[in-house]
């Protein structure tokens, strides 16, 4: 849900380099953190999460227009380091595939990758601080996946915002060539006032209607991720205590 299905152009220039730039100095960090991690362990779980992860972000759940990102999950298996790597490989190819465009990749792996590392890190809060054990791994990771993707979410409507996307205004290019078919009906007066009215998109609606649908996917997103997490447990502990980056 907090994954932005922005075509290219539709951003302004500023805040798509300034995602690429972020992004490329996360990546950088990540990359020194994992040098000293055992990569031949964790590269066949690098490859495992990041397929999962391709197929929840391209199979849309109906009605609600909500996928799964299972980032959570990546960060609790890979740790935040290395799970940001493997978000940044899965938006570069979904990205190839039409869902988004290339000029957003930077900011939507920010975006995700926030998830994955508040997932990481308030999954070890419920379980280990909050709890003291006490709750069991599939209820803290459940816990974990409903914050992070509240808190992920409200990023994706503040990078909107901060975009000042409007419709109306990529609308108002695609209709400059037919001014002439337009005024000859009498509509191009009522047209361009609707389009000046609409400069701006309406962050208060847009935040509501997020919120809103987002509610049922996060709850199917954080059993999901309980599910998992709590299977993973049983049966591999270790990766999910192992000490990761």
């Amino acid at each position: 849900m907090s994954h932005m299905h922005i075509p290219d152009g539709v951003l302004p220039l500023w805040l798509v380099f300034a995602g690429w730039i972020i992004t490329f100095g996360i990546l950088s960090f990540c990359i020194m953190r994992v040098k000293n991690v055992k990569l031949e362990q964790k590269l066949p779980l690098i490859g495992i999460v990041s397929a999962l992860m391709i197929v929840g972000m391209t199979l849309e759940i109906v009605p609600i227009a909500y996928h799964v990102n299972l980032s959570v999950i990546a960060g609790i298996v890979l740790g935040p380091s290395l799970a940001f790597i493997a978000v940044f490989i899965v938006e570069l190819i979904i990205a190839m595939f039409g869902h988004g465009g290339i000029t957003v990749v930077g900011l939507n792996s920010l975006i995700v990758g926030a998830e994955a590392a508040l997932g990481f890190y308030l999954f070890r809060v419920f379980w280990g601080v909050v709890s003291d054990g006490r709750l069991s791994a599939g209820l803290s990771s459940a816990l974990a996946a409903v914050f992070s993707l509240i808190l992920s979410s409200s990023l994706m409507i503040g990078i909107v915002y901060m975009s000042q996307a409007s419709p109306g205004r990529i609308l108002h290019k695609d209709e400059q060539s037919s001014d002439e078919k337009m005024l000859s009906q009498g509509l191009f007066e009522r047209h361009e006032k609707h389009l000046v009215l609409d400069k701006k998109i309406d962050i208060e609606r847009f935040a509501k209607t997020v919120f809103f649908l987002g509610i049922f996917g996060w709850m199917l997103e954080s059993v999901i991720t309980g599910f998992v997490i709590g299977y993973v447990f049983r049966v591999r502990p270790d990766l999910i205590l192992s000490k990761v980056t």
